[in-house]
C-alpha cells in the first residue's frame, strides 16, 4: 500500500469534503504519517473515516472529526494547548505542529507510553504528557486552546477556566446518538461564548457520563 497516496486521498476525499478548508490544517494531515500512530497490523485503516480501536474500549477520532477540531481552534503557531485524551498521540502531533506547545493528559499510562514513543519517532519534542483523570483534575495554569477528544454528557465549566481570556475550547457535549460539537471562546473572567459546530457521536471520556439517576 502506498501510504503517501492513501494519505492524500484521505485529505482530499474525506477531510476537505467535510468542510475542512484551512490549508495549514490540510498540510499537517498530509505531512504527519497517521499510519505510524495506529496499532500495529491495522495501518491500512489509518486512512479510513472510521474510529480505530486502541485498547481499553477507546478509539482514535476519525480523520474528519480531527480535521474539524483542528480547524475550529485556529492555531497560529504561538499557542500553548491542552489536550484531554492523548490516545496514540496522533492528534497531539497535529496540535504540536499547528501550535507552540502541547500538554496532553490521559488516564491510561500505557497510552502515554505508546504516545511518547510515537511522538519521539515522529520527531516531536514540544509535547508534555501527563497521567491524569481530567474529570477530576486538570494541569495547573491556563492555556490558549483546549481540545477534548472524548465526549462529556454535561458541559464542564472547568475546561473554560483552563483557558486564558480569548482562548478557545473544542468539546463534544451530550449523549448518543447525536451529540453537539462546540467551540467555546472565553471572553472574560466568568464569561464565554459558545458556537455549535456540527453533530457527531464520540465515545465519552472516562467518568464523562452523568452518574445514573435513580427514581423511586
Amino acid at each position: 500500500m502506498n501510504f503517501e497516496i492513501a494519505r492524500e486521498k484521505m485529505v482530499e476525499q474525506q477531510v476537505r469534503a467535510w468542510e475542512v478548508l484551512e490549508e495549514d490544517v490540510l498540510y499537517v494531515l498530509r505531512k504527519i504519517a497517521r499510519e505510524e500512530f495506529v496499532p500495529r497490523g491495522v495501518e491500512p485503516l489509518a486512512f479510513a473515516d472510521t474510529e480505530i480501536p486502541i485498547g481499553f474500549g477507546e478509539t482514535m477520532l476519525t480523520p474528519t472529526v480531527e480535521g474539524r477540531l483542528l480547524q475550529s481552534l485556529r492555531l497560529d503557531g504561538s499557542e500553548h494547548v491542552l489536550e484531554i485524551g492523548t490516545g496514540t498521540g496522533f492528534l497531539s502531533a497535529c496540535l504540536a505542529s499547528l501550535g507552540h506547545h502541547v500538554t496532553s493528559v490521559d488516564l491510561h499510562d500505557s497510552f502515554l507510553k505508546r504516545a511518547a514513543e510515537n511522538l519521539a519517532d515522529a520527531g516531536f519534542d514540544n509535547v508534555n504528557l501527563k497521567q491524569m483523570d481530567a474529570m477530576q483534575e486538570l494541569p495547573s495554569g491556563t492555556f490558549d486552546a483546549v481540545a477534548v477528544s472524548g465526549s462529556i454528557e454535561d458541559f464542564d465549566t472547568r475546561f473554560v477556566d483552563a483557558l486564558r481570556i480569548g482562548g478557545r475550547l473544542f468539546v463534544v457535549v451530550g449523549s448518543g446518538p447525536a451529540m453537539e460539537a462546540r467551540l467555546v471562546t472565553r471572553t472574560g473572567e466568568s464569561e464565554w461564548e459558545s458556537e455549535s459546530l456540527f453533530e457527531t457521536c464520540l465515545k465519552p471520556l472516562v467518568n464523562g457520563r452523568r452518574p445514573p439517576q435513580f427514581t423511586f
